[in-house]
């Protein structure tokens, strides 16, 4: 990890519309990484801001009866509002209509024309106003442009720059800094693009007014690239003050965040007009892929423009940031799924991290040392122990050099072997047993290991959950993280925690959702219902419906009743014309039941009930489902998670307590209490029992 200065951009984003789950994503992204520079003791500077001029704007602007000026006025408290919503800790917002910007952008104008880079002449060809970029004849797709919009055809005069002199530079320049453009992929297609070789690039417009006017000739307004580009600048107040110097190469470390739609001109256009003025480009350009919804493209007539507030309202701010680092990989193309981002949260985040804190800090540690760290040499380890902590440093070393690569999602991946692992340790040390037992010395060693794992996590979840990683510190009996410049705060030597320190436990960071408030989030958000939902709702409404005063059944013939050890609920074997009246079954109806192997993820008592616990149990491809058992006056909720347990999973739905239960446990009893049945080894989830 380097500790130089570290510049982070997002694009400036177009003010024609209000910002989307895409502009969410790179905006998390560059916060992700400035936070997490912070944290390793770096100075960090993160600017984001709005692309405010150009045809687009101004035929928007019209269409709304408005000067765009004062309709780009109305869109900004939008973008600003968004990323305060989102937790995004930015230190700049640029726009491109204010006088610092305009003021640095005519002055790359002059530069590059006092290099003999800018000449005047007449263009002719292809534009799209959507795209604000001019195209090839050869580019066009089926007389559109690559990117599907139309293209309207332009004669106009025009300044045009000597792009054509930059070809032999750029690929010196990209063979000397073989980093430049992440991933290696798009790095390759824009030196293939560059080989073939560049033309010059028209930088002015004269058919439109809403621009910067160019220097010396106020006809013509500069194109909307050469003006947005310069924002990368402007917004260090130009290139001689100390932020330049600072955050700028090569004392610092500038990255611009961008989506592979803008690369060319991020990686050919930018810096070439930097060389022309006499500038060095960034440090790096990191072009990350496009996003669909649900399966299909963003787009207005499909009206799948996601807005990211209502989502972070729903599910919480810090649940959307770590999906959307999580689930998409940096730099891949990606989904958004609404039924994803549920199962992020429910499994990783209130399952994994959540359920972890919740039974350590709120029960284990309350009761058995009165809500104190309790007192444990750190230095003696046993073997658990060992393990846990060569985990830990394997995380936290694995996590940062992900990070420091701009790999969000890989870093998170690293960071859930020690939530996976911490949560493994609790079920073999059994902590809930040694208290039981009275084994005080032992239960402290387990208890602090767990409480200092906790502590290296909110660490390394602070520049992703910010917010919930300080509720995890403050439920530790920390204050909230905060960085400073020259101390590298990333965990590293285990031991922290200090003995007798205060806990504070709190509710549970991430409260799960029944079924009917995942109902009415997925509703809000206009989402797609899955189809186990579904189910469960047509079953619920079904018996809303259901006549009051109905004709009622004939009765069975009366049979010994069968107790369902699982559920605890009586179950009247079918008549005899179905059954053999030796009992047997054919293979028939055995291979009707389909039994599975599931893993417990979590487990909760059901109020009101002292004996039905619901279990969220993962079975694999077929994914997770809720099944209540009636088992909890033989098994503490802690003793079943992280535990493979055998349930039918073919079972129709059906309502106890008010909830849904979407399976059954199987389990045996004799004279010493009940037994859930499971393997005696670990299997793979959602494996067909035989």
């Amino acid at each position: 990890m380097t500790t130089r200065p570290f510049y982070v951009t997002t694009p400036i984003y177009y003010v024609n519309g209000k910002p989307h789950i895409g502009h969410a994503y790179s905006t998390i992204a560059a916060d992700v990484l400035s936070r997490y520079a912070r944290v390793r003791g770096a100075e960090s500077w993160f600017l984001t801001g709005t692309d405010e001029h150009g045809q687009k704007i101004e035929r928007v602007a019209a269409e709304q009866g408005l000067p765009p000026q004062e309709f780009t006025d109305r869109m900004i408290p939008a973008f600003r509002s968004c990323w305060e919503t989102l937790s995004c800790d930015t230190d700049d917002f640029i726009r491109t209509t204010s006088k610092r910007h305009q003021d640095f952008a005519v002055e790359m104008w002059k530069r590059c024309e006092a290099s003999g880079d800018i000449y005047l002449g007449e263009y002719e060809g292809w534009y799209s106003v959507a795209d604000e970029a001019f195209y090839t004849e050869k580019e066009l797709v089926d007389g559109r442009a690559p990117t599907g919009r139309p293209v309207e055809r332009v004669k106009e005069p025009s300044y045009f720059f000597r792009l054509s002199n930059y070809t032999e530079k750029l690929l010196a320049f990209y063979e000397a800094n073989p980093t430049f453009v992440r991933p290696e992929g798009r790095f390759n297609e824009v030196k293939s693009f560059v080989r073939e070789g560049l033309r010059d690039l028209s930088v002015s417009r004269t058919t439109f007014r809403w621009g910067i006017p160019v220097p010396g000739a106020p006809e013509h307004v500069m194109y909307v690239w050469f003006d947005a580009l310069s924002n990368y600048v402007s917004a260090l107040g130009g290139d001689d003050t100390d932020a330049y110097r600072k955050f700028w190469s090569p004392n610092g470390r500038a990255m611009h965040i961008v989506g592979k739609d803008i690369l060319r001109f991020h990686a050919v256009y930018w810096p070439a007009f930097l060389m022309s003025a006499g500038l060095p480009p960034p440090a790096q350009v990191w072009s990350h892929g496009w996003m669909t919804v649900n399966g299909a493209k963003m787009s207005k007539t499909e009206g799948n423009f996601l807005p990211p507030e209502p989502i972070a309202e729903a599910v919480g701010t810090d649940a959307l940031r770590y999906y959307l680092m999580r689930d998409i990989a940096f730099g891949q193309d990606g989904d958004f799924s609404h039924a994803n981002l549920l199962a992020r949260y429910h499994g990783d985040l209130g399952n994994g991290l959540g359920n972890l804190l919740n039974r350590m800090v709120s029960s284990i540690v309350a009761r058995s040392f009165e809500g104190r760290v309790p007192d444990a040499d750190p230095r003696t380890l046993h073997g658990l122990e060992a393990e846990l902590v060569q985990t830990a440093e394997r995380a936290a070393r694995r996590a940062g050099a992900h990070l420091d690569d701009s790999e969000p999602h890989r870093a998170l991946e690293a960071v859930w072997e020690l939530v996976g692992a911490a949560n493994k340790y609790v079920d073999q040390t059994e902590p809930w047993q040694l208290a039981k037992r009275g084994e005080t010395a032992r239960l402290a060693e387990v208890c602090y290991a767990v409480l200092e794992s906790l502590r290296w996590l909110a660490t390394m979840l602070w520049p992703f959950m910010p917010g919930k990683a300080d509720e995890i510190r403050a439920q530790l009996g920390l204050t909230p993280l905060l960085p400073t410049v020259g101390l590298d705060a990333w965990p590293s030597a285990w031991g922290g925690l200090t003995p007798g320190a205060r806990t504070r436990p709190g509710a549970p960071i991430f409260p799960r959702f029944d079924e009917d408030q995942q109902r009415s989030i997925y509703a809000r958000l206009g989402a797609p219902l899955p189809d186990a939902l579904k189910a469960s709702g047509d079953v619920a409404a079904a018996r809303k419906s259901a006549p009051k005063n109905a004709e009622p059944r004939p009765k069975a013939p009366e049979k010994t009743p069968v107790q369902d050890a699982a559920t605890a609920s009586t179950v009247t074997p079918t008549t005899a014309a179905a059954t053999p009246a030796d009992g047997t079954i054919t293979i028939d109806d055995l291979v009707k039941v389909d039994l599975r192997l599931g893993l417990v993820k979590a487990a909760v008592r059901v109020p009101k009930s002292d004996k039905l616990l619901e279990l969220t149990v993962d079975l694999g491809e077929s994914g997770e489902r809720t099944i209540l058992a009636g088992i909890g006056k033989h098994y503490e909720p802690e003793q079943l998670v992280g535990r493979r347990i055998t349930v039918v999973a073919n079972l129709a739905p059906r309502a106890m307590m008010g909830r849904m239960s979407h399976g059954m446990v199987l389990a045996v009893s004799d004279d010493q209490g009940l037994s859930v049945l499971s393997p005696d080894k670990e299997i793979t989830p959602g494996v067909k029992v035989k």
